[in-house]
């Protein structure tokens, strides 16, 4: 009878496994413990304290920095900002990167090529994609690129950043998420299109169902589930939206009206001049569950995870 092995020779697994395992996933382990987990728990703690340029406090305030935030008129103005942009975000977005999927997926030239060059887009930065918006599309002088196609049809310049005018700012900052994130939500619907089994397509045809009878009838049933996870993905990023905001729209931390996001405030209130971390990490958590609320009601009225009939 073979005696037992040893402890360090099961704990390695067999070939070794376990410790490659270690070796190859402990580091992403260990990054995602000190710089994503720790910081996420330390300002849950820190949203019960009185935290002034210090993340050590001392002074215990309980529920205190919540309804603050609760009560300040500036943290609910944040939250109608984001009801704003969500309300021109996510119906453009979607539409548009359903559009792209079909035009690709029906493409028989090249898809590959069309494919790629949407989906380039999600590669690139927000803070250059903001820059180059402000910079050389929507600069708001007659040489930008807007005021200049603008000018070719005899219109006067228009000021697209001005918080005096007419907020423009809204179609800069839509359309330069829209193009940064069109083509990742297509590639989810190209997944969905590619499912459908072209029999369906087939016998639409022989009953005579042709264009939008098929798109209605057949393409969007079939799509709910990929719909459903495409919307609720569109409404959290909204939540998430900063980079856009603050490097279309700062200056000096001054904003139009409805033209600041919660993430932009609490990051002034957090990080500004004052430094108050416990209602800027109390505006944070009350974001986060106001988010897992809103895509939990989503979900549910969505019927995400529902099983196919």
């Amino acid at each position: 009878m073979s005696s037992p092995a040893p402890l360090g020779a099961r704990l390695r697994g067999r070939h070794d496994r376990n410790l490659w395992f270690a070796v190859f996933v402990g580091p992403f382990v260990l990054g995602l413990l000190v710089f994503v987990y720790v910081p996420i728990v330390w300002s849950v703690v820190l949203s019960f304290f009185d935290a002034r340029n210090t993340v050590t406090p001392t002074d215990f305030v309980g529920l205190g920095n919540y309804l603050d935030m609760l009560r300040d008129a500036a943290f609910r103005s944040s939250l109608l900002t984001f009801v704003v942009f969500a309300v021109f975000i996510v119906p453009t977005t979607f539409v548009v990167s359903l559009g792209l999927a079909l035009m690709v997926h029906r493409t028989r030239f090249a898809q590959t090529f069309f494919r790629s060059v949407f989906f380039l887009p999600t590669a690139c930065s927000y803070v250059v994609a903001s820059l180059v918006w402000k910079l050389s599309i929507f600069n708001g002088v007659r040489f930008g690129l807007a005021n200049t196609v603008l000018g070719w049809f005899g219109a006067e310049p228009v000021p697209w950043l001005s918080v005096t005018q007419p907020p423009w700012y809204w179609l800069v900052i839509v359309t330069a998420r829209m193009w940064l994130q069109a083509g990742f939500y297509m590639i989810l619907f190209l997944a969905g299109l590619q499912r459908i089994a072209p029999s369906l397509y087939e016998a639409a045809a022989i009953d005579g169902a042709t264009g939008w009878k098929v798109l209605r009838y057949l393409t969007l049933p079939q799509l709910r589930a990929t719909s459903t996870a495409v919307l609720l993905l569109l409404l959290i990023n909204a939540f998430q939206a900063f980079d856009e905001f603050y490097n279309l729209l700062a200056s000096d931390g001054q904003y139009p009206p409805y033209a600041r996001p919660p993430l932009v405030y609490l990051y002034y209130a957090a990080l500004g001049q004052g430094q108050d971390f416990g209602h800027g990490s109390a505006g944070a958590v009350l974001l986060t569950l106001l988010i897992a609320l809103v895509a939990l009601v989503q979900g549910r009225f969505l019927g995400l995870g529902r099983r196919e009939d």
